[in-house]
């Protein structure tokens, strides 16, 4: 690497590409563990009552079978009780807790885990567990249970600035209400827990985590273990998006199951159950209002949303957040309020609260636009907001207006005929729709350790997690540009909570959080490395530390008077190696500051006159993310965000047969995720202009922003296509007859 090539933004392959398409990388199911024994969940077959009994005399005699475990075996963890047992967890609140009483919570509950010495003869012996049940009527339908509506309890859910009644003085007012549905993570990956009990108090679990310290946290606190004797191992992730943020039933079913027969036990999911038993979208019911003058100013916005969330446990995903920081309105309120269904617990999915809320919010303001016959670029353009609205702060950086010149450039916009169903190719009404989107940019507190050794290698430490977005490549590139050492001599570890802690990869918080702390440490580590290098040469004594250049492996004054490599530096000092452990966070004076990421994303659509057969003919997302780390991986986040909203706008929905509570779509063959034909041409136009305010590396949160907004501009583009608009997703050919 030469001194004047920078590794940040490279569109550098995957450093760990090699391990993963061989087949070298080890993912959770999969550590060679001694004395292994295999688990399988047996799921419940009612979605609200109780175990009256429960059969496993069948199972038990069963070819290789350990122990089948239930409510009624198994070891309790003390961390389950609070101090005392209730006879309905729906009393409590809190997570879910597997073989915690004979209450049934929701459909597919775990009922009993069946170990064998096989995964096959544990699958069999789980399906010969017979339970019969005190079933009650389930609530599973959000629309028809409006009335339970709570208030969130975990945040602020009603918000008020200016004026409630200035809807009065709009020239125009707009109100209606949008719709979407449950929506699964359905990684490539299923979720699996291997766990390893080394005595009575300290326990190994290899699993699928997208934050190995809050794995450690949650499993010491159920267990009631000093936290040091958890160790949590994740050093490979096979896709998440949120759904593998916190403890499962997966886990801790291998952790009772481990302590009840004495001997490592791994416990993985199938694939029906990563429908309902780790989370999911929830579904939403979001009402609408907007207030204009005659110019399309925004007057007043009102944003009302509804999401489910569990009996036994409070979801928050709030859809209205970015309502009010998103166009300069000065008056805005919003309300958040959370429908207790009898189903499982829904949990962080992609962009969580902001991309059904993107759906509601941009779905209306073009409907607005129509009204005003103003373009709907023109219209956002117009309502730009040149500070934060809600918190008045300065932003830290922002290009939205550069991210709408560029994208409507690259996708032709100003071709568009504003009049729908105006413009046609044969047989198929064609579309153009546009939406925005924000997404917040943070940076949490995290630490990572570098180790140079003496042979000029480095090797750099944290427990973040990558679940495919390349995480170890970037910061790679990131210790690279702070060292000077060429990228293919060092190493980044992480999934592992005995390495440094840090924040977890969700919420577009690992880049802006784990990259600093990465920086951090390797700016450190030169530091120490200059301060050897002046003892062994007195003539440096007095040199500044910014007349020193890095690259190649060397420090070198940049008169070129001194050049040594980093390894005959540690050699001369008789040094194994150098190591530097840092605490990162962020600035008091980034607090001034006001800062998020943003889209704008441009959709051409095709409806077919006669069926109605839809397709998305491209795709313009035009990004601001601050500086790109990496333009290769970057780019193929979007292209994921992207196919997901795709789906989340056509294709996906969970149906619940609400006369039992039962999930009917519970397979990738009826859960209809898009394929690589429902997959266009996708452009990318990254602004890539640093934000030097929220962190040292210029970098801001993009694995959840390419997503805000899509389903949005898709529907836009279907209503262009076509004249008729489609509020609730997913938008299938029957809602356009």
């Amino acid at each position: 690497m030469g001194d004047d090539i920078k590794m940040a933004g490279q569109p550098l392959s995957r450093v760990d590409g090699k391990l993963k398409v061989t087949g070298a990388a080890k993912y959770a199911a999969e550590y060679i563990i001694p004395n292994l024994a295999y688990g399988v969940l047996a799921s419940g077959a009612i979605a609200r009552g109780r175990i009256k009994s429960i059969d496993t005399a069948a199972a038990e005699k069963a070819p290789g079978v350990i122990a089948i475990i239930t409510h009624l075996n198994a070891p309790k963890p003390p961390g389950y009780f609070g101090g005392k047992e209730s006879s309905d967890p729906r009393t409590e609140g809190g997570e879910y807790r597997v073989f915690y009483n004979d209450v049934i919570l929701y459909s597919g509950q775990p009922v009993a885990l069946a170990i064998a010495d096989t995964f096959e003869r544990a699958r069999y012996a789980a399906s010969l567990v017979k339970v019969q049940y005190v079933k009650e009527p389930p609530q599973t339908d959000m629309l028809s249970n409006m009335d339970k509506a709570v208030v969130p309890k975990e945040s602020d859910p009603d918000y008020n600035r200016g004026d409630k009644n200035a809807f009065d003085n709009a020239a125009f007012t707009f109100e209606q209400e949008y719709q979407t549905q449950l929506q699964v993570h359905n990684p490539m990956e299923p979720h699996a827990a291997i766990a390893v009990w080394e005595g009575a108090d300290a326990i190994t679990v290899y699993n699928k985590t997208q934050s190995s310290p809050i794995a450690q946290e949650d499993i010491a606190k159920a267990w009631k273990l000093q936290k040091e004797n958890v160790h949590i191992v994740s050093k490979f992730v096979g896709g998440a998006f949120g759904g593998a943020s916190r403890v499962w039933p997966e886990e801790m079913a291998a952790t009772i199951g481990a302590k009840k027969i004495g001997r490592p036990l791994k416990v993985v999911f199938n694939r029906d159950q990563l429908f309902n038993m780790v989370g999911y979208r929830p579904q939403s019911l979001q009402k609408i209002k907007l207030g204009a003058d005659k110019d399309g100013k925004l007057i007043g916005i009102h944003h009302e949303a509804y999401g489910n969330t569990s009996t036994y446990e409070q979801f928050t995903a709030n859809m209205t957040s970015l309502t009010q920081a998103l166009y300069a309105c000065d008056n805005v309120s919003t309300l958040y309020r959370l429908v207790p269904l009898d189903v499982s617990t829904p949990c962080w999915t992609r962009a969580p609260g902001e991309a059904p809320g993107s759906f509601a919010l941009e779905s209306a303001l073009d409907e607005l636009s129509y009204t005003l016959k103003i373009d709907p670029l023109e219209l956002r353009k117009r309502n730009y907001a040149a500070q934060n609205p809600d918190t008045k702060q300065p932003w830290s950086t922002k290009f939205l207006n550069e991210c709408y010149e560029r994208g409507a450039a690259q996708f032709g916009w100003e071709k568009r005929n504003p009049q729908p169903r105006s413009t046609t190719n044969g047989n198929w009404l064609i579309g153009y729709g546009m939406a925005t989107g924000i997404y917040g940019a943070w940076r949490a507190p995290s630490s990572a350790r570098a180790v140079l050794n003496s042979d000029g290698t480095l090797v750099v430490q944290s427990a973040t997690a990558d679940v495919g977005v390349g995480t170890a490549t970037i910061m790679s590139q990131i210790a690279a540009d702070a060292t000077g050492i060429p990228v293919e001599k060092i190493k980044f570890e992480l999934g592992d909570s005995r390495l440094p802690p840090a924040i977890g990869q969700f919420g577009s918080l690992t880049t802006t959080s784990v990259g600093s702390a990465v920086n951090d440490a390797c700016v450190a580590l030169r530091q120490k490395a200059i301060e050897y290098l002046k003892k062994s040469q007195s003539s440096l004594q007095n040199t500044p530390v910014e007349n020193f250049a890095f690259g190649d492996g060397k420090i070198k004054t940049k008169d070129d008077a001194v050049s040594i490599s980093y390894a005959d530096l540690l050699q001369q000092q008789h040094l194994p190696s150098i190591e530097v452990t840092v605490d990162s966070k962020g600035s008091e004076e980034a607090d001034k500051y006001s800062s998020y990421s943003y889209n704008a994303t441009f959709v051409e659509v095709g409806v077919h006159a006669l069926t109605n057969q839809l397709k998305v003919n491209r795709v313009v997302s035009a990004i601001d993310a601050g500086k790109i780390m990496n333009k290769k991986t970057a780019r193929s986040q979007v292209y994921g965000s992207v196919t997901w909203g795709i789906g989340m706008a056509l294709t996906e929905e969970s149906v619940i047969d609400d006369r039992y509570g039962r999930w009917m779509v519970k397979d990738l063959a009826d859960y209809h995720v898009p394929v690589n034909a429902d997959i266009p041409a996708i452009e990318v136009l990254f602004i890539d202009k640093s934000d030097d305010i929220l962190t040292p590396i210029g970098a801001k949160g993009l694995g959840e922003i390419g997503i805000v907004g899509v389903a949005a501009a898709i529907a836009n583009a279907v209503y262009h296509a076509t004249g008729k608009r489609v509020r609730d997703l997913p938008i299938t050919p029957d809602k356009l007859v």
